[in-house]
């Protein structure tokens, strides 16, 4: 019997207590920058069957709401007060996502029953492995990422496992640093048992277990509810990384996101085959895994901000994942960068949904800003230095009810900055330049969030920059109900000198001492048409260094002569931006992208990546990918007019690719 409705808003608020209880002990307790700073961490609490029932608002990553333990607990053959159970590996349990993420739950017991798990998460800064801080897109196969844990008891007990915890701090880079984090998780669990057992001294053992139960089904009403207001139909939304490794070809992430009642189906079956890169996400083929569920809850709580935000929100909907894809890899896939592909998919999700009820949610996020490590040495010490000195995150979508954030927004605000005094004290470098980037947002009535900008240099020989993320130099965001695409991210070595390198989505640059990196997100989408922005908001973007006059006049219609609006000449040119976008948008359509991906889709029709997915899908996984690019670069040596878009050139192309090599054929019957 569930319990009344006063009570149980009192429980809730208790659970929510706890949860950010222990994310406030994590926070002050961390040691590396990108958990006290940038707030890469989660806590909560979750059932004894694993679902997370209470998470933090405020504090850490909002990416694990609704994170289901259950298939690492089960891992554990029995479980005592005291024990403190920990893995990082990817492919044990699918709770973990990539090496760095390291997740730890202890068992709460009342009087010898077990009612609860205290969970968290942090993100190492480096695991060991390959390259410095683990990840890279170049990397191809799961070993290289790292050392990897699989479900374990670091305590048992209360009695401390040291040899693995010996093991898994020779094997990392700063070992003083993940330790200090790890730490700091099992402070905040500890925070959490203690608050479990107030709650369950307050309200009892029977009402703690209904309470936790009836906490989850009120998110499920919930989001039924807020399904029900979503009209029936099929939505298509489809986006693309820049490539799957630098030099390589664009990654197609797409989703048909089915409507029925206050049930949704979110099929992923047009995304790209698994790749031979770290960009892989893996979800175990789970239908609900948190991954890729994220994008969904971000929609919900956009839609109603009151909803709970516990796992009872993901009941009423499914994913569709075939196997050897990029959503569902097979083990040893490299699968490091997932961060940037999920980045992408949350995008995908929001543009899915907003294809169905485009007024109640923004326009593109901005993505493709890198979270920027260091590994150098300090001049002064001769000491190694390793550390996260930034998210390079970009604005969010306008909407329809206001501008979109600037700088950090959508599904990157929960990714805090570091103050430039905290990085220049902390690792050797001088920060040259660290703002937003004017012009940078998708121009709309309501704009988009403008990206952001760091420059820095270092001083030290051998020093490593990862620019974990980077993307968007080609495809940006896209504007939404007649609003305008965001501004492509850049990625520079000693812009501006003799030796300026562009580095494109490069994520490993070697430094000399005096080099300089500049490092630029994308900026968030348009909402609405430009010339429909009250004048005096321009003016005042303008006023603020946040659109240059050029673009008051080009983009918005707004001229701007001595610091004033002419009202005349303004007048004059909205009307023939107006008139020009009528003639040029005869199809009409809810979103604009960039001239990039309209002229990359106009050779990659939806009939060719159709196509393509049917083909790839009767290899093997090892030869996918690898049959991918040479698909790709047969058509790219198709002349114009034999230029189809109705999928019969990839299969031609598939065809000869395969008639190259005659043990594919036995493969392909096996499969």
């Amino acid at each position: 019997m569930r319990i009344d409705p006063v009570t149980l808003q009192i429980f809730a608020n208790h659970a929510q207590a706890a949860a950010d209880s222990m994310a406030f002990t994590l926070f002050r307790t961390a040691h590396s920058t990108f958990v006290k700073e940038t707030e890469d961490f989660t806590t909560g609490l979750a059932t004894p069957d694993g679902m997370t029932f209470a998470s933090p608002r405020d504090l850490g990553a909002t990416w694990f709401i609704g994170l289901d333990y259950a298939n690492a607990i089960h891992m554990i053959e029995d479980y005592q007060p005291g024990d403190i159970c920990i893995t990082n590996d990817p492919y044990s349990g699918f709770v973990c996502t990539h090496t760095p993420d390291l997740h730890m739950w202890k068992p709460i017991f009342w009087e010898g029953e077990l009612v609860a798990f205290s969970v968290s998460h942090i993100h190492n800064t480096d695991v060991g492995g390959a390259v410095p801080a683990s990840l890279s897109r170049q990397l191809t196969e799961v070993h290289q990422e790292g050392i990897r844990i699989p479900p374990n008891k670091l305590y048992e007990a209360g009695k401390l496992n040291k040899s693995l915890l010996n093991v898994m701090l020779t094997n990392v880079r700063m070992p003083e640093q993940n330790h200090g984090d790890l730490q700091a998780q099992i402070a905040a669990m500890n925070t959490g048992e203690r608050k479990v057992h107030d709650m369950v001294r307050k309200f009892g053992v029977d009402v703690f277990r209904q309470g936790v139960k009836d906490l989850l089904d009120l998110g499920e009403r919930q989001a039924r509810a807020l399904l029900s207001r979503i009209p029936d139909g099929d939505y298509f939304f489809a986006d693309y990384l820049d490539e799957d490794a630098p030099g390589g070809v664009p990654v197609r992430l797409a989703l048909t996101l089915k409507i029925r009642g206050d049930e949704a189906v979110m099929d992923f079956s047009g995304s790209d085959a698994q790749l031979q890169s770290s960009l892989n996400v893996p979800t175990g083929g789970a239908e609900r895994h948190i991954l890729l569920m994220v994008g969904y809850t971000y929609c919900l709580y956009s839609i109603d901000p009151t909803i709970l935000l516990n796992g009872g929100i993901t009941r009423p909907a499914r994913c569709i994942i075939p196997e050897g894809t990029i959503l569902n890899p097979k083990f040893p896939a490299a699968v490091g960068m997932r961060s940037m592909t999920c980045s992408r998919l949350q995008g995908v999700t929001i543009g899915a949904f907003s294809a169905a009820v485009p007024e109640l949610l923004p326009a593109g996020p901005a993505g493709g800003g890198a979270i920027m490590n260091v590994k150098t040495t300090d001049n002064r010490t001769g000491r190694t230095i390793m550390a996260s000195i930034d998210p390079i995150t970009g604005g969010a979508g306008g909407w329809s009810g206001s501008d979109g954030a600037d700088g950090s927004g959508a599904n990157s605000s929960f990714l805090k900055n570091t103050p430039v005094e905290i990085n220049e004290t902390e690792v050797p470098i001088k920060v040259l330049r660290y703002g937003l980037v004017p012009d940078s947002g998708g121009a709309g009535r309501h704009r988009g969030g403008l990206a952001t900008q760091l420059e820095f240099k270092v001083f030290a020989p051998n020093t490593v920059v990862t620019a974990r993320n980077r993307d968007r130099t080609r495809f940006s965001s896209w504007g939404s109900k007649g609003g305008r695409p965001g501004a492509t991210s850049c990625f520079w070595r000693n812009q501006g000198s003799n030796g300026a390198v562009d580095l494109g989505n490069t994520d490993v640059v070697p430094l000399d001492p005096g080099d300089v990196i500049l490092v630029t997100s994308s900026g968030g989408g348009g909402f609405g048409p430009p010339w429909e922005r009250d004048p005096k908001a321009v003016l005042f973007d303008v006023q603020q260094g946040k659109v240059s006059i050029q673009a008051a006049a080009d983009d918005y219609g707004v001229v701007i002569r001595d610091d004033a609006i002419d009202d005349t000449a303004t007048a004059a040119r909205r009307t023939r931006l107006a008139a020009n976008a009528k003639a040029t948008n005869a199809k009409g359509g809810i979103f604009a992208f960039n001239a990039e991906r309209e002229a990359y889709e106009r050779e990659w029709t939806d009939a060719n990546y159709a196509a393509l997915t049917e083909v790839l899908a009767t290899l093997p996984v090892n030869w996918r990918h690898y049959l991918k690019k040479r698909i790709f670069a047969a058509m790219a040596e198709l002349p114009a007019h034999q230029r189809r878009g109705d999928g019969s050139e990839v299969r031609r192309a598939f065809e000869l690719a395969v008639g190259e090599f005659p043990q594919l054929r036995q493969a392909q019957a096996a499969e």
